[in-house]
């Protein structure tokens, strides 16, 4: 019996532009479990935004399925939450009126003022207590993200949907929101964690926080491999990076990446 959150089928998906069509995705296929946290990595151009629009029912594919549920996916839903790459607040909104704003939009049941309470403890959680009457315009690049992960966890959607959510911050704050979803991932508990699809091009980003790692290959989009990450939770990132065992895992990813690129351009294979 099948007990995946999101099942992937022989997923293609075609694009034209300038009068030409392109082969974004072709016959990709996985599960995600729920509860779990899986990460998309792959070149550039290999089509992990373009997956993870069909997840947020954006893109219609061309061929094969999506299921959430066991239920075949048809647009959007109030089940799935995202997160952008680039901040997606509304600038004419505070910053709590945008996570009201998302609570509403997918917890109908939520009264008004509940939905100020809500909001309010989420700023907390990511750490912008009074900056709630604060535009996006107000605020940092690292804060407004953590405003739209604000949001996207006070939405209590069952699904989280994440194309590169860091990969406009600096160092600094990248580290401390990797971690920061992290934990209040972990810290909700095995029954309620959200089941989360994240799109990255950093490994050690993908490795820290997934349970598994999809490697798509580069143009058009194929799964490669499907890899367990074979580190216990809760993960320390000081502490992991000084082993034996990441210093491997992280050469076998490289390698998954740089060989099938270098053999789609006739390179010679890379040695790690």
């Amino acid at each position: 019996m099948n007990t995946n959150k999101i099942e992937i089928k022989d997923l293609t998906v075609n694009y034209t532009e300038n009068k030409r069509s392109f082969n974004a995705l072709h016959n990709v296929s996985f599960g995600v479990g729920s509860g779990e946290f899986v990460s998309v990595i792959g070149a550039s151009g290999c089509g992990k935004s373009t997956l993870l629009s069909v997840l947020e029912g954006l893109y219609s594919p061309a061929g094969g399925s999506v299921e959430i549920d066991g239920k075949e996916l048809r647009g959007t839903g109030t089940e799935r939450g995202v997160v952008f790459q680039h901040y997606s607040l509304f600038p004419w909104m505070t910053t709590k009126k945008n996570i009201e704003f998302g609570i509403k939009q997918a917890r109908h049941d939520v009264k008004r003022s509940e939905r100020g309470r809500i909001a309010e403890e989420f700023l907390s959680k990511v750490g912008l207590t009074g900056f709630g009457e604060k535009y996006p315009s107000q605020l940092s690049g690292g804060m407004q993200q953590r405003a739209a992960i604000a949001r996207a966890l006070a939405m209590d959607t069952q699904i989280l949907l994440m194309d590169e959510p860091f990969s406009a911050i600096d160092a600094k704050n990248r580290v401390i929101l990797q971690e920061l979803l992290l934990k209040l991932w972990e810290g909700s508990g095995h029954e309620e964690r959200k089941t989360v699809v994240f799109v990255t091009h950093d490994i050690d980003e993908a490795i820290l926080l997934s349970d598994r790692i999809v490697v798509l290959t580069a143009h058009p989009g194929t799964v490669n491999e499907i890899v367990n990450v074979p580190f216990e939770r809760p993960r320390r990132r000081e502490q992991l990076i000084k082993t034996d065992e990441y210093g491997r895992f992280r050469s076998r990813l490289l390698s998954l990446l740089y060989n099938d690129v270098a053999e789609r351009i006739g390179g010679d294979e890379v040695v790690l």
